[in-house]
């Protein structure tokens, strides 16, 4: 991806503000700052969303939130209606946390439950225009489960698997999203998140096969990009 210019790197890019201490001042001025920057999305706490699909109404970002968010194990009616709740105020995408508790514990059959729980309110909720990713928490999973995980989200109806949350014991790894990629085959979106602070890191994880990257430093990075020439 050595060839990939600033704009398609931004496009590339969920920029993200998921600190539990950024309160709606500090939300407000963040979401404006990032709005025209051509990111993909901006994922916003779950409490941002309506500011955010006010103040990104006119722009091509779309604004994303978490659900489920960052352990996995709330219930599957709790998550589903969270996931609802946040289309309805103007989410287009939907990060939810999959009950990795339950994957690591071989209940294989409660995850795949849990997530089409979200993907169907999502669907329902979004009259089917609204995209879901699962978050995995690779930091936590063998390799066996990552592939394991990226099935049974598949299979469930997502449309993008993703590494982390960025609040578990790691962020994404080359070879987590290579594993993912080589699970889901192409046509599935695959989200590396977790530890991408930097221009070599971002161009690593689309370089193993990452189609969007979560990051909090995504004005950094294209900082970098452009000063590299890109």
């Amino acid at each position: 991806m050595s060839h990939i210019d600033v704009a398609t790197l931004a496009a590339a890019m969920d920029q993200t503000l998921l600190k539990p201490t950024v309160g709606p001042a500090a939300g407000h001025a963040w979401i404006a700052a990032n709005a025209d920057h051509g990111f993909a999305s901006l994922c916003v706490s779950p409490f941002l969303v309506d500011a955010a699909a006010e103040l990104l109404a006119i722009s091509g970002t779309a604004v994303c939130s978490v659900c489920g968010f960052p352990l996995g194990y709330s219930t599957s009616a709790a998550k589903a209606d969270e996931a609802r709740d946040l289309v309805r105020r103007g989410c287009i995408e939907v990060d939810m946390v999959m009950n990795f508790a339950a994957l690591l514990d071989g209940d294989h059959a409660l995850v795949e439950r849990d997530v089409r729980a979200v993907v169907d309110a999502v669907r329902d909720a979004g009259e089917g225009r609204c995209l879901v990713k699962v978050i995995l928490e690779t930091g936590h999973l063998s390799d066996d489960l990552i592939a394991r995980g990226s099935e049974i989200a598949v299979t469930a109806g997502a449309d993008f698997v993703k590494t982390s949350t960025g609040f578990g014991p790691r962020g994404a790894s080359a070879a987590d999203v290579r594993i993912m990629r080589a699970t889901v085959g192409p046509d599935i979106g695959i989200k590396a998140a977790g530890g991408i602070r930097d221009l070599a890191t971002a161009l690593v994880m689309l370089d193993a096969g990452a189609d969007r990257l979560g990051t909090s430093a995504g004005l950094e990075i294209l900082a970098e990009a452009d000063a590299a020439g890109m």
